[in-house]
């Protein structure tokens, strides 16, 4: 028979409240309580309906209490109940056939906190990283062990925890040996002595931390985040005078903050003369505006959920002042009282009189994320709607979008909304650039360790609240005792000479994420979520992620093969940003890239006939110096194939030099993908181009009677479109091919696109089409991520590149057709593991290949997928070259529109001397007007050139992108009757 058990049932005492209110109980209850006090047992909770009862909740090698037990069971329940809810079915116990994985090789994103807090963030990351996102109930179910060769620090192990998979599928999970943590995110209250357990747990590890005590501390100081809202993050705050004794070194000097006076008092006794001389001036000083209220609170993070605060009208000065020098005495060091202003509420409609009837409030809350670079995103913004006199809280009112609750409140329309929404958004990622800002300035010791970093805030705005805690943003229901994951910012929507206007009134800890999640689950209770409705917790994920791989891959050592030109300048910032250890193999002794490598090793691998050969004495070389390597890569065309016959020599993983072969000689892919019928269907052959190999003069008169004319005609083993050309017939064939073999002969010719393979040709029919840039990261032949750009219209007869634009402009079908045509063509080809380029045009017949690259995306495309997606497809190669598995998120999204147009000497010569020259651009794009790739050095023109480099603008819509293109390009002098730019762009609208 199978057991099961309703958590209800459990005889659990629920938590005493412990409340410390020394203004009596007429005062205004500002938060609820922590959990504390009482019994030191869970609430009892309604879990409705039941669950197995035999399930291993033990972990193995520690022992806990009947306390903490009880807080397993709660906690385990409490997961059940908000599966069922969400329409997931039962966690499964696998705890009795324990995970074996790959310990210290495998994203390991793991959370220590309630489930009904971040059920978001854990369904989000069973979607994104499947199996890697962990949930742990207990404390007990990690281990801390010293780092080796990192005193002071340690690393994090997970031995037992939920395992969150698509499909909302969890799995209750032991692993031996234990998983190493690459990300740990813990709530903080997480019941009597849980909350210090986890605080402990989370200071001072190898991994990234996503909160700790000590940065949780600092942003519950409301006095010091008010100023460094004002100060730092140009947010509004309310007119605030502040009472401090001995305040902390963070809060001291500094300039002064319009609308914040501080105080700093001596003692704190013997201070009623100067508390009412200082009441008195701020209750008739004109920052107050038209509040005709004030509050008095304490502030200091021992405070946080322990007191009530006091609301008296503007003209009682003694009352004011008596209430200040009452909490005096409560004062410890580095604590504050403070004398505040009422926001008065929004009145909704706006402008115009209010309706009949109780006036209704909003609390609009939002959650913002730390994404690629350091910068803050708004993740997602929710509501709750209610009656302005009574409590509004996330756990009493249903959650609502803006738009709606809103609407509800007399303010539907949508210019009026749009401009709410736009200051929640400013005012949400000002609050967490400046706590980003703060963090930046502060020591390890200080934030709680090296990798301690805050990556989210939750953020609340209940308009016309001002201070008052009934309708603020109180997130922990008394009945529930909720945990609180991480810090947040409670917004009053006030009005500022007739504008809406949000003014932010503290960081505090928050439910926010729960209450997104909460309606996510409404959406998905009806319908699956669209692409327009993303996950709340999607960038927190991805940046979980990004942070894990930097993590996995910090000290690796790695031998590149090839350095690149000018193009290829970000690599050497970037292996210092993630730490990676490069060992560099090039042909020039003198590059500027040898100074900047653990070893440079001079070898000339300009000679491709020779690979095999050199790739064993490069073998050779790399054991006569003892280097121990994790892995071998490299992005320059040239030097593939040896580097996978290098790999193959040092047992290092690569895709196989036969398929690095195949990949490079253009006729070869064709042919060969031609003969690729399958099955499964549908096969490569439908992607594949006719084409004919010419190696000598009379492989053309053969290949114009095999290929289709017009045809295209391109060197075998070329890049950058170099020697490219349309031929509409067998003259014009004869007398390219004389050309190509005439001028370009060997390197010397035109270093870099290949010469070294030698000047053969091909010739392959020409198809219309719009053409496209798939950029693929492969790992163990599974596809992980693709990113789709739009190219612009070549200039014919040459194929030079003009214009692109990402994200791609197709519809989700055409653009699923290129990702799975460019797969289907890397795996007929061999390519299972790398970071590869196809590039690929949309006929009418469906994508049909040009070419692949076996590397990553040259010209601008790491750039603009790193700035849109957040995806490095250097990091991705590099991790796949140590053999690790890139960390990537599964649906990456664009975060804007990218277009940008290429400009070449030929054309530009004068402008990229005068109006447009490389000081002039650097400076537009270090001003963020403009994005530009440089991707050559000098300015001297020649028959056979490539772009000198890219030019774009961002929008958050393409038609936003192109036109500040177009302006900007009009007014540098780049587009004329010879370059239209407005024609190139013309394949984006």
């Amino acid at each position: 028979m199978t057991h099961h058990f309703c958590p209800s049932q459990l005889s659990l005492d629920p938590l005493g409240p412990d409340w410390d209110c020394p203004l009596g109980t007429k005062d205004l209850e500002e938060e609820e309580g922590p959990w504390g006090g009482g019994s030191g047992l869970p609430p009892p909770g309604c879990f409705p309906g039941c669950w197995r009862q035999d399930v291993g909740l033990d972990c193995k090698g520690s022992l806990e209490g009947a306390e903490a037990r009880a807080w397993t069971v709660h906690g385990y329940s409490l997961l059940q109940s908000c599966l069922r809810q969400a329409g997931l079915p039962e966690t499964q116990d696998r705890s009795q056939a324990p995970r074996t994985g790959c310990p210290g090789a495998e994203v390991t994103l793991c959370i220590l906190g309630s489930p009904s807090t971040f059920l978001s963030v854990l369904l989000e990351g069973g979607v994104q990283s499947p199996g890697n996102m962990l949930l742990c109930l207990s404390p007990a179910w990690l281990t801390k062990v010293p780092a080796p060769g990192q005193p002071g620090e340690a690393v994090l192990l997970v031995s037992k925890a939920v395992s969150f998979h698509p499909g909302g599928l969890t799995f209750l999970d032991d692993f031996v040996p234990p998983r190493r943590v690459t990300y740990f995110l813990a709530g903080l209250g997480l019941g009597p002595g849980r909350g210090r357990e986890a605080a402990e747990l989370a200071r001072d590890l190898t991994c990234p931390t996503g909160a700790s005590a000590e940065l949780a501390r600092l942003l519950e100081d409301r006095l010091l985040t008010r100023r460094l809202l004002a100060q730092q993050g140009g947010v509004a705050v309310p007119a605030t005078l502040a009472f401090t004794y001995k305040p902390p070194a963070l809060l001291r000097g500094g300039e002064a903050t319009p609308g914040l006076r501080l105080v700093e008092l001596s003692g704190k006794e013997g201070q009623e003369t100067l508390v009412k001389e200082e009441v008195g001036a701020f209750l008739h000083s004109g920052a107050l505006g038209d509040a005709l209220q004030v509050a008095v609170k304490l502030s200091g993070w021992r405070w946080r959920g322990r007191q009530a605060l006091r609301v008296h009208p503007r003209g009682e000065l003694g009352a004011v002042a008596d209430t200040v020098l009452a909490l005096l005495e409560k004062l410890e060091e580095e604590e504050s009282v403070l004398v505040e202003a009422v926001c008065p509420p929004a009145r909704l409609p706006f402008p115009g009189s209010p309706p009949p009837g109780p006036q209704l409030a909003v609390r609009i809350c939002a959650v913002v994320c730390r994404t690629q670079g350091d910068r803050p995103l708004l993740s997602k913004v929710v509501c709750s709607v209610g009656r302005e006199d009574r409590p509004l809280r996330h756990q009493s009112s249903l959650p609502q979008t803006l738009e709606v609750a809103l609407a509800r409140c007399g303010l539907g329309e949508p210019g009026q909304v749009a401009v709410v929404r736009q200051h929640v958004k400013a005012g949400a990622e000002a609050a967490l650039a400046a706590v980003l800002a703060l963090e930046a300035g502060l020591s390890a010791e200080q934030r709680g360790g090296r990798q301690a970093r805050t990556d989210f805030l939750g953020e609340c705005a209940p308009p016309g609240a001002g201070t008052r805690g009934p309708w603020g943003c109180r997130m922990a229901a008394r009945a529930e005792r909720r945990p609180r994951p991480g810090p947040g910012v409670d917004f009053a929507l006030t009005v500022q000479g007739r504008a809406l206007t949000p003014v932010a009134l503290e960081l505090n800890s928050g439910l926010c994420l729960e209450a997104c999640g909460a309606l996510e689950g409404l959406w998905a209770a009806q319908r699956p979520r669209s692409g327009a409705e993303e996950a709340a917790a999607a960038p927190l994920v991805e940046t979980m992620l990004r942070r894990s791989a930097h993590y996995l891959m910090e000290g690796k050592q790695l031998l590149l093969i090839g350095a690149g030109g000018v193009s290829k300048k970000f690599v050497w910032e970037a292996a210092r940003h993630y730490g990676l250890k490069l060992h560099l193999v090039e042909s020039d002794p003198n590059h500027f890239a040898s100074q900047l490598v653990q070893t440079f090793i001079h070898f000339d691998v300009t000679e491709h006939r020779r690979d095999e050969e050199n790739a064993r004495s490069l073998a050779e070389l790399v054991r006569a110096r003892g280097l121990q390597l994790d892995g071998c890569f490299s992005y320059w065309d040239d030097c593939l194939v040896l580097t996978a016959l290098l790999c193959q020599e040092l047992g290092l993983p690569c895709s196989p030099p036969a398929a690095m072969r195949l990949a490079k000689q253009k006729s070869c892919t064709q042919l060969h993908l031609l003969r690729c019928h399958g099955p499964p269907w549908p096969a490569p052959s439908l992607h594949a181009v006719p084409c004919c190999p010419l190696e000598r003069e009379a492989d053309v008169e053969r290949a114009v009677h095999q290929v289709p004319l017009p045809g295209v005609m391109k060197l075998e083993f070329g890049a950058g479109a170099v020697g490219v050309r349309l031929v509409e017939d067998a003259p014009q064939c004869h007398e390219h091919f004389s050309r190509i073999a005439r001028d370009l002969q060997g390197e010397a010719d035109h270093p870099g696109i290949g010469l070294g393979w030698g000047n053969a040709m091909l010739l392959m029919e020409f198809v219309e089409g719009t053409e496209h840039d798939v950029d693929l990261v492969l790992f163990g032949g599974r596809l992980l991520a693709a990113f789709v750009s739009d190219n612009g219209p070549t200039r014919l007869p040459g194929f030079t590149e003009t214009a692109a634009c990402m994200p791609t402009g197709l519809a989700p079908e055409q653009e699923a057709q290129l990702v799975q045509a460019a797969f289907r063509c890397c795996l007929g080809c061999g390519l299972l593991d790398g970071v590869f380029n196809v590039e690929l045009k949309l006929t009418q017949a469906g994508p049909k290949l040009i070419e692949i690259n076996p590397r990553m995306g040259g010209f601008y495309l790491r750039d603009w997928i790193l700035e849109l997606y957040g995806v490095d497809l250097l990091l991705a190669a590099a991790m796949v070259a140590c053999g690790l598995r890139p960390a990537l998120p599964t649906h990456p999204r664009a975060r804007g529109h990218l277009v940008g147009v290429m400009c070449l000497v030929s054309q530009h010569q004068q402008v990229l001397s005068s109006t447009a020259s490389r000081e002039t651009l650097q400076a537009l794009h270090d001003q963020g007007l403009l994005r530009l790739n440089l991707l050559e050095d000098i300015l001297v023109p020649g028959e056979y050139e490539e772009p000198y480099c890219n030019v774009a603008c961002a929008g958050e819509s393409p038609a936003e992108a192109r036109l500040r293109l177009l302006g900007l390009c009009q007014g540098l002098g780049i587009d004329g009757p010879h370059y239209p730019v407005a024609h190139f762009l013309s394949h984006f609208k």
